[in-house]
């Protein structure tokens, strides 16, 4: 059975699953070690990235996306696109960080479809500064604080704000790694999040007036 036959539609993800399960021990590999494998010719280990982001990748696109009828598909092209593009995977660096670089600028198409006010190159909060301070404490009081206020509000955001929120309070990456992610300096992530965070309040006080206590 050829590997190319993945890249139709209705094949890509279950062939690719099904070869996963036919292999054990594999478990513990990093994705960079296995991303490495693909590169150098063993093509199925590509299924073992697929089971590891799937869930993930749908759960971000559903979390960013305010229309969700085409999350499946767009994360299936995002497989497509990263299996096509395998090979200019740095394999010193983190493959988390890569994909969803590429789901990233998946999702960002989909808004354009959707008409949904896109994220455009030029953007004030890059010119800006920010101080970034990533204290675990802080997070994780911040991120209890915030969840009650994600599940509510975060679809009234701006989707440059909902994303960064996305990607720090649920995905869990770094100032640094969402840097890397969106191609934006980490001050700006600082930005987006800060200003994000203050959208969200607003939105939940407003909500809270309207319905009482949530």
């Amino acid at each position: 059975m050829g590997f190319l036959r993945i890249i139709q539609p209705l094949s890509f993800t279950c062939f690719l699953l099904y070869n996963y399960k036919m292999n054990t021990g594999e478990e513990n590999m990093t994705d960079e070690q296995i991303a490495s494998l693909v590169q150098n010719g063993d093509k199925e280990k590509f299924g073992l990235l697929i089971d590891r982001y799937q869930s993930k990748l749908t759960r971000y696109g559903r979390k960013f996306l305010a229309r969700r009828e085409n999350i499946e598909d767009i994360v299936q092209d995002v497989f497509i696109s990263t299996y096509q593009n395998i090979q200019d995977f740095d394999t010193s660096l983190k493959f988390s960080s890569w994909v969803y670089r590429i789901a990233h600028n998946a999702f960002v198409n989909g808004l354009k479809k959707q008409s949904i006010s896109p994220i455009t190159s030029l953007d004030l909060d890059v010119l800006l500064s920010y101080q970034v301070y990533e204290d675990p404490d802080v997070r994780e009081r911040e991120t209890k604080e915030l969840k009650k206020m994600i599940d509510s509000c975060l679809d009234t955001l701006k989707p440059k704000y909902r994303e960064v929120i996305v990607l720090h309070y649920i995905e869990d990456f770094s100032y640094k790694e969402i840097s890397d992610i969106l191609k934006i300096p980490t001050g700006t992530v600082g930005i987006r999040i800060k200003r994000a965070k203050e959208e969200l309040r607003k939105s939940y006080q407003e909500l809270e007036k309207k319905y009482g206590e949530l």
